[in-house]
């Protein structure tokens, strides 16, 4: 769980196909997880009026996850993990639509730096309202 999370350890990173199937990179290769991920935080890559590649994703996603890279013996804790595995994708689609490819450290910082912020918001939130004694007062309406 994320609430858990400290900000101390690695979290493990994943690529949803178009129906929510978590594709994920570890120690034991590529694996497709239809649940386990319900308390992760989404990131959204894909603009909504990008309906052609969301037609490809699935296909391409696919394609992309059996490649000889992914094989369970090339996984290498801190250089060939997760987090290498889900980059090396998105670094895939901007390459097949003619865009400049990211960083490790822009793509961390463009992308989940602000939603791991987010969720650090409504967890310290959720941590304050579930240890302290509050109530809930309504306001009269004003006019």
């Amino acid at each position: 769980s994320f609430r858990g999370y400290d900000g101390n350890s690695d979290l493990h990173v994943g690529i949803t196909n178009t129906k929510g199937v978590v594709y994920n990179y570890n120690e034991e290769g590529v694996h497709r997880a239809e649940t386990g991920w319900e308390q992760c935080i989404s990131i959204p890559l894909v603009q909504p009026d990008m309906f052609g590649l969301l037609q490809q994703w699935d296909k391409l996603l696919e394609e992309f996850s059996v490649e000889e890279t992914w094989l369970p013996h090339r996984y290498e804790e801190h250089d060939h993990n997760c987090y290498t595995y889900a980059l090396a994708f998105i670094n895939s689609i901007l390459t097949a639509q003619g865009k400049q490819q990211m960083s490790k450290s822009e793509f961390t910082e463009k992308f989940v730096i602000p939603q791991t912020k987010n969720a650090s918001k409504y967890i310290t939130l959720h941590q304050e309202l579930t240890t302290k004694d509050f109530y809930i007062v309504t306001l009269p309406d004003q006019e």
